[in-house]
Order: structure tokens, then sequence, then C-alpha cells
């Protein structure tokens, strides 16, 4: 899949990728419950039928907001809800969503649970990452898994980096945050029904093909997929997907 990145995964930028692969999950950029609910949502949301598979993420911490948002990206025919919890700007934080929700797995689980019931036959997924701030990934990363299981969440892409919310920029949390793989494969293994796709820092389909080879549902891959197109997604059919080249 290619990350959702802001201003930069609009839906021109989208058209584009999928021209260039078939079957690599495309998502939206994030955007807000209430801009959904309350702003233009034709603008915000519609998008070339070519697009699919699509997946609309969502910035939002209250549940019954996240519910009807979900179930208006359903009417627009996005193919799966994506929750953000990883992002670490101030602005998200501010909003109290994104990376910040990892402190509360107990409104996480609420969330997830209002957006499947009011959407059960579409997939809800979140991205999160390993933790945040002070938090020690290796303790507190399976009891949230486990919340999200719960809840009934139907899969998991987890960038495998903390998020710093005080004293880092963005940019800076996608880059000096250390990457620990390791952790995201080890629950994998320890939830082995759940689906878990690993993000951060993956910049070839050499690398994607080693992590699915290790048992990983799937990689997202952002900036190297937007940056490197010819390299990541034109080849991904092939060597991801298994697809023949076809000569025209």
């Amino acid at each position: 899949s290619v990350a959702p990145m802001m201003s930069w995964t609009d839906r021109h930028c989208r058209v584009f990728h999928r021209l260039l692969s078939q079957n690599t999950l495309l998502y939206s950029e994030m955007v807000t419950t209430g801009a959904i609910i309350h702003g233009d949502t034709e603008r915000l949301l519609k998008f070339s039928q070519i697009e699919h598979p699509l997946a609309l993420q969502l910035g939002g911490s209250n549940p019954k907001e996240l519910a009807e948002a979900s179930k208006i990206g359903k009417d627009f025919g996005y193919d799966e809800i994506n929750l953000n919890l990883g992002c670490p700007s101030d602005r998200v934080q501010s909003g109290c969503f994104g990376a910040a929700l990892m402190k509360d797995p107990k409104l996480v689980f609420k969330c997830i649970s209002q957006m499947k019931k009011e959407v059960a036959n579409t997939k809800i997924t979140v991205k999160c990452r390993l933790g945040v701030d002070e938090q020690d990934p290796e303790s507190i990363l399976p009891e949230f898994l486990q919340y999200l299981i719960d809840s009934g969440v139907d899969g998991v892409t987890i960038h495998a980096r903390k998020a710093l919310l005080k004293g880092l920029t963005p940019k800076e949390n996608r880059d000096v945050p250390p990457l620990d793989y390791g952790l995201v494969l080890r629950m994998k293994e320890k939830f082995p029904e759940t689906e878990i796709v690993i993000n951060g820092g993956i910049s070839s389909l050499s690398v994607a093909n080693h992590f699915i080879n290790s048992g990983l549902d799937g990689v997202m891959i952002g900036r190297a997929a937007y940056k490197k197109p010819n390299e990541v997604l034109l080849l991904a059919d092939q060597e991801i997907f298994r697809e023949k080249k076809v000569i025209r």
C-alpha cells in the first residue's frame, strides 16, 4: 500500500499511482471527521473509480462522529476506512487525536467499536506507532493491539517508530526515533490471526518482499513510493503481486 500523506496523496496523485500499479492499495490524505460532517464533502471525498482499491483515512476521537464519517465514506464507495493513530503534529494533538490517542486505548476501543457497528461490512483498520513519548513499546504495544482486536478491528498498520509528541516536528518524527522492525514482527507472532502491515523507512520492493516472506500481511511505503514511483509502484504488480508482465 501507499501511505496516506498530507498534501501528497490527493486524488490526482492517486490516479497516477493507479496507472502504475493495479493492485497496490491506495489511501486518501487524512480527513478530519468535522470536515467530512460539516464541510464540502463532495470536494473532500470524491474520487475516480479507477482508484480502487482505495481507503479513506479519518482523523478524530469522537466515537459518534467517527461512526458518522465512516458511514459517509462507505456511501462514497471507499473500500476501507482507516483511523489515524499515528500523526504527531501539534494541530492533531490539540484535537486530541492521531498518535496522542495511543495514550487512551479505552477511547480507541469505543471509536473502533462504534465504527464497526455503523459500517459492519466495511473493512475498518488503524495506523499507529509503536508508542508515544515515555511509553515502553515492548509493554504497551501488545496491550494496545489487544484493545484494537477486542474492538473488532480488521487490520493494523504499524509505523515502526515511537512518536515523540513534544520537542520534535512531524518531519523529525519520521526520521529521528529509531526504527524497531523486530517488535512489529514479534507482534505478528503474538497475534497471528490479526492482519498486521509494517510501515516506516521502507524504500524498496526487495525489503517489502523480505517482510512479507517473514510473515507480515503487507507493507506500506510512503515517501519512496511518491519520490521513486518508477522503482516502487511500476514494478509492484510483478514483484509483490506476482503478476506476469504484459508486453504491449
